[in-house]
Order: C-alpha cells, then sequence, then structure tokens
C-alpha cells in the first residue's frame, strides 16, 4: 500500500500527540481533488494544534496543517485538471479534515483557489494563513470607508505574521501604521516594514476604560482580550477595527459606549469558512498589494522534520514574521 510523509496527531493518555511518519493512502478523506503538496506554512492554530495546547483537532488521527501550496495529481471536479497550481486554506482542515503538512492531500476542488500567476508556491504560503487573513481585515476597512486620509491605524501583535503582513500591505497602501508589540528588540524591523510608530503593548493591555482618548481612525487586532477593548475605546468617530485573533484570549471586557457614542464598528474576520469570492479576491489583492522584497524580509524556512519544534516557538511569541514549511 502506498504511503507518504506527515504530521500525525494522535490521541496519547493524556492530550494529544505528534510525530513526523509515513501515512497510508487509504487513510485520506473523501474529496475530488487530490494535491502533490509542495509548500506550507506555520500558523498560530497550527502551533496550538501540534502542542495540544487547545482543542483544535476534533477528529484522530489527524494530519496537522491548515494551508498549502501544491499542484493538482487527481481531479474529478469540473474546475480543477491535473498540472494546476493551487492554494488551500481553512475550510477545516488540520481540525476535521486531514491538513497540509503531508506530501499528500485530498480535499474539495470547492475549497481550492488558483495560485495567482505572479506568485509562487513557495511565496503563496510566505503569504499564508496569516497574510490572507491580514488582507480580509485590510478588505474590511476598504468596505467600511476607511482611507488614508481618515488618520493612522494600529495593528497589534505586529512581529508576528498576522501583524507583519498587515503593516507592509497598510503603509503600501497609504497609511500611517502604529505597531503594537511586546518586543522592543523588533522596532527595526517593524520600521522597515512600514511601521512609523512603535508602541509598547502594555499601553493596551490594562482594563479599558469605556471611552479613552481618541488615537487612531481604525486597526487590525490578532490579540483579541483586553487588548481589543482598549482598542475600541480609543477609536475615532466612525472607525472601524478588524478582530482576526485570540492570542490574549477569547474574552472581550468592553462596553457598548465606543459603538453607540463614537459609532465605532467591529469587524470580525472569518479565515476559515470564508466565501470562495471573497476569498479569491484577497489572494488577488496579495498578489498585487504586498511588496515581494518586505514578503522575502519576513520569510524564513524549514523542513517539515522541524515543524514540531517550531510550533512550540510560535506559541512561546519567539518567531518574527513568517514561516514557510517545505514539504517536498
Amino acid at each position: 500500500m502506498a504511503t507518504f510523509k506527515a504530521i500525525r496527531i494522535d490521541k496519547a493518555e493524556k492530550g494529544t500527540v505528534a510525530a513526523l511518519t509515513q501515512f497510508d493512502d487509504a487513510e485520506l478523506m473523501d474529496g475530488d481533488v487530490t494535491v502533490a503538496v509542495e509548500w506550507s506554512t506555520l500558523n498560530y492554530k497550527d502551533g496550538l494544534a501540534l502542542t495540544g495546547k487547545a482543542p483544535v483537532v476534533r477528529r484522530f488521527p489527524m494530519i496537522a496543517g491548515i494551508d498549502f501550496a501544491g499542484t493538482v495529481i487527481e481531479s474529478s471536479h469540473p474546475d480543477w485538471k491535473a498540472g494546476d497550481k493551487v492554494v488551500c486554506n481553512g475550510w477545516g482542515m488540520g481540525e476535521t479534515h486531514l491538513g497540509a503538512y503531508a506530501e499528500k492531500a485530498r480535499v474539495k476542488g470547492d475549497w481550492l483557489v488558483r495560485l495567482p500567476e505572479s506568485l509562487s508556491a513557495r511565496d503563496a504560503m510566505a503569504i499564508g494563513t496569516a497574510g490572507y487573513t491580514a488582507m480580509l481585515s485590510v478588505l474590511a476597512l476598504e468596505k467600511h470607508g476607511l482611507t488614508p486620509k481618515d488618520g493612522p491605524v494600529v495593528v497589534t501583535g505586529a512581529a508576528g505574521g498576522v501583524g507583519s503582513v498587515a503593516i507592509a500591505l497598510l503603509s503600501k497602501l497609504g497609511y500611517q501604521v502604529i505597531a503594537s508589540t511586546g518586543r522592543a528588540s523588533e522596532e527595526a524591523y517593524l520600521r522597515q516594514l512600514g511601521a512609523a510608530e512603535i508602541i509598547d503593548r502594555n499601553e493596551l493591555s490594562g482594563p479599558a476604560k469605556p471611552l479613552a482618548k481618541e488615537r487612531w481612525a481604525g486597526g487590525i487586532d490578532s490579540v483579541g482580550s483586553t487588548t481589543l477593548a482598549n482598542l475600541l475605546s480609543m477609536t475615532k468617530y466612525r472607525g472601524a477595527i478588524a478582530a482576526c485573533g485570540l492570542a490574549a484570549g477569547m474574552d472581550l471586557p468592553s462596553s457598548v459606549a465606543p459603538f453607540i457614542l463614537r459609532g465605532v464598528c467591529l469587524y470580525g474576520i472569518d479565515s476559515v469558512m470564508c466565501p470562495l469570492p471573497e476569498r479569491k479576491r484577497a489572494w488577488e489583492r496579495l498578489a498585487t498589494d504586498l511588496d515581494p522584497a518586505k514578503l522575502a524580509e519576513i520569510t524564513q524556512e524549514i523542513s517539515l522534520d522541524q515543524v514540531i519544534d517550531a510550533g512550540a516557538k510560535v506559541l512561546a511569541g519567539q518567531v518574527r514574521g513568517r514561516i514557510v514549511v517545505k514539504i517536498t
């Protein structure tokens, strides 16, 4: 029986265990497209799944990894044929559907996006779910009507994957970006990406006032909890915040004051089940709006056998920018 390399997660006596092993073709789940996976990436959710720090995985055995880029091997889906270059992220991969840290994946053709011509498979995974989520957040702020002339925008978790791409995108679009980080040593890195101002995350970590001094017209938050509450309290009249992460927690100790007294909008960004037209739009914009030089600057590469160790480092806040995983 044919097998392929994969990072498999199984139940253990206490929690879960992840290991690089051989996976049997016969255990692949249903799908109408089979892909030779060439590149993947490492996101915060991947770190949670690999370490078992949160109940991300909901079936066993599971192949970890929530996104991949590769080449179609077989397809019975009308939109795809052998040789097509594709990107896939979300849709429960690595959670309920076998994921991306493997030499082979079988998925539904309706989950796939064609790899933009200007991007390589490696580029797409340097962007990955984190960068795609950052772009969805930017699109939400644009849909709100936010423009650079409205004032500065804030990005939290600035040195992480979402934050790094968000800063690069927003600065290229002409926004004055305020970067919030707990890593003062990354100031030069953040300014190189395009941040105009750096603030310590402690400024946003205390209990939030119902309303505080107006500081920014909008923002992208990957932290959640009290950080998001403080962002909202400091957002200018009729501004907007796009919330896309929960690194500090799922709670939101805020009040209705920013919403009913300043007309602030809070946009929730879902990257997992996002409809296909919005996915395509996000990837089209990433192909044109993200500076390739900045993408290269924020990216480091690892092999499949380094993924498990790297997952723990992501959760510990020891990773800057993006990590691409070379599968084949």
